[in-house]
């Protein structure tokens, strides 16, 4: 049996052991397409070949920019490592002047283009990057040149030989490929990770996926530029699991009910999302109905792990499971076994209303400085805590500085930034990864994030606060979609909230409310910002006097990633937001 060493190791390892009918499928004009194992390796090789015809040589970095996640990605990410080059994932949704940046400052040769969107952004900067010579879009553009002309020129085998030796020569500890940090400020930053860091993750990642091998489908969706899914791609490989790419976030749904997958990921704005409609729908409901669906949820509240709850409360929750949530299962493809959650807090009552219907969702916790997975839970061997990431995965040591900073020590944690000496010096050193993430590891070893090292502020006052605690509990509020807690040396802590405009303009209407049909004037109406208030109120009583937000603004705008709210990750760019809404921060401290 192969082993597994070097990630273009992972699709040879499963036509070994699985050989798959449909080891990557994704929807091409309302069809899904899949690619055999055989035709995925078959398909790496041949574009292997191409890229020594165009010159591609070891080191050398190709930039893969996709705005869905497809098999074409994965194809060229494999035809690229195995020639001892380096592929460059690009978000699709940061600016122009950002892929000018990283394009620049991976010095990349070839850049691959999933569609017409991206393709006009690459080719507005393409003459501010001296080291582009050609761009491949993956859909048919007109005017472009398509990646099946790359494959074209691999067609002739006669290569072949030279792709085999140069795959001999790379190792486990060579960089395998530079992830560009969305970074909540500044410029992103290349972190260098090697085939070992990566391999190693999904490996010890794969003790912790309760799935039978060779016997699931996965449906993929979140940005696969992002380590995170990435990681859990090549998971996927080495578990037999077959990869199914959703077709948007808008079609998640659809493509759920259509794929039926025992797994997937999410990140936790997805799961609140989920979860409001869910309420929405029940909320609908009358009589009966309605008080069966609301006893449930209250039911799925007040869930914790391994039947902690006792006899009586199993048993209604088994009746809950009958009536109400074996829906909610269905509505999500009706065979989900587990939803690994990432790459931000996970509120608690979403960990215990969705395991309480079945819905294993595991929350692990990771960087991309660490390939990414740090800890993570496992329903499995007393595993889980609900509030915790899990425990820390094998040979990864996780210890917290005299700060409460998270320090981490294992195979996954990066070489370095690339071309950034400082700030590789800034967070590797005494042997460990300063994740800059505050953070508590208690009496059974599960580890607790508490905040972000840099997000704490003090007020003038002297106290710290820690923002994504207060932020956290406040979005369990349907009336808040985003909030960003504010108050660094300032008197008190404020915020700034978008309302959840979906929801506020249903509650607007039964209220008679006139908003003049556009939603976001709700943002200014006095019955809006009273009903939020009376929310803000609620949830300031689970705090310190100090940490009590005295005042907020509501914005009128959606934060998104594309106006610079929100990085790929769905995370806050806190600078960014204040800068967009300095008017209200003046306004909430008496500044104008």
């Amino acid at each position: 049996m192969i082993s597994v060493k070097r990630l273009f190791d992972f699709p040879y390892y499963q036509l070994e052991k699985f050989n798959l009918n449909d080891a990557l499928v994704t929807k091409y004009q309302g069809k899904w397409v899949s690619l055999t194992t055989k035709e995925y390796i078959d398909q790496s090789n041949q574009l292997s070949r191409g890229l020594l015809k165009l010159a591609i040589k070891p080191n050398d970095k190709v930039a893969i920019i996709s705005t869905n996640n497809r098999s074409e990605w994965n194809v060229v990410d494999i035809g690229v490592m195995q020639l001892g080059a380096q592929d460059v994932p690009i978000y699709p949704t940061i600016s122009k002047e950002d892929y000018q940046y990283v394009l620049n400052h991976s010095e990349s040769k070839i850049c691959f283009a999933s569609d017409q969107e991206v393709y006009d952004k690459v080719m507005a900067i393409k003459d501010q990057v001296p080291s582009l010579k050609a761009v491949y879009t993956f859909d048919e553009v007109e005017g472009a040149k398509n990646w099946k002309e790359v494959l074209e020129l691999g067609k002739d085998e006669t290569t072949q030989a030279e792709v085999e030796q140069l795959k001999a020569q790379v190792k486990e500890d060579d960089l395998a490929t530079l992830i560009y940090t969305s970074g909540t400020t500044g410029r992103p930053k290349g972190v260098m990770l090697t085939h070992k860091n990566i391999v190693s993750n999904a490996l010890h990642s794969h003790t912790r996926l309760p799935l039978v091998e060779g016997q699931a489908k996965a449906l993929s969706f979140l940005p696969v530029c992002h380590v995170y899914e990435r990681m859990l791609l090549y998971l996927y490989q080495y578990n037999g699991v077959s990869i199914y790419f959703a077709e948007s976030i808008d079609k998640i749904s659809d493509n759920l009910k259509e794929v039926k997958p025992e797994v997937m990921t999410a990140v936790p704005r997805l799961l609140e999302k989920v979860y409001d409609k869910i309420i929405a729908k029940g909320t609908d409901l009358t009589g009966i109905k309605k008080a069966l669906f609301f006893w449930a949820v209250d039911l799925g509240l007040k869930y914790e792990p391994y039947e902690a709850n006792g006899a009586w409360y199993e048993f209604q929750l088994k009746i809950a499971k009958k009536l109400i949530f074996s829906k909610w299962q269905e509505a999500l493809g009706g065979n989900l076994e587990v939803i690994a959650s990432g790459s931000a807090a996970l509120q608690s009552r979403l960990a215990r209303v969705f395991n309480a219907a079945g819905i294993r969702v595991m929350e692990g916790y990771g960087l991309t400085e660490t390939s990414p997975v740090i800890a993570v839970n496992d329903y499995r061997d007393g595993g889980f805590k609900i509030g915790t990431v899990g425990k820390p995965i094998p040979e990864t040591e996780v210890k917290i500085a005299s700060d409460g900073e998270i320090l981490v020590k294992g195979p996954q944690v990066m070489i370095g930034y690339y071309k950034n000496q400082e700030k590789t010096d800034e967070v590797l050193n005494d042997g460990y990864f300063h994740t800059g993430d505050i953070g508590e590891i208690d009496s059974e070893g599960f580890l607790k994030i508490t905040d972000r090292k840099k997000e704490m502020f003090k007020t003038s006052g002297g106290k710290y606060i820690a923002p994504q605690v207060i932020e956290n509990k406040m979005k369990q509020s349907r009336f808040i979609e985003q909030i960003m807690v504010i108050g660094d040396g300032e008197k008190m802590p404020a915020a700034l909230i978008q309302p959840n405009f979906e929801f506020v303009e249903e509650w607007a209407k039964r209220k008679n409310i006139d908003f003049g049909g556009n939603v976001t004037n709700l943002a200014q109406k006095q019955e809006v910002i009273d009903r939020i208030q009376e929310e803000v109120d609620e949830f300031n009583k689970s705090f310190g006097k100090w940490e009590q937000i005295k005042k907020f603004e509501l914005t009128p705008a959606i934060w998104s990633i594309e106006d610079g709210h929100l990085t790929p990750t769905m995370k806050l760019k806190r600078r960014e937001v204040k800068a967009l809404y300095i008017d209200l921060y003046n306004k909430i401290y008496d500044k104008n």
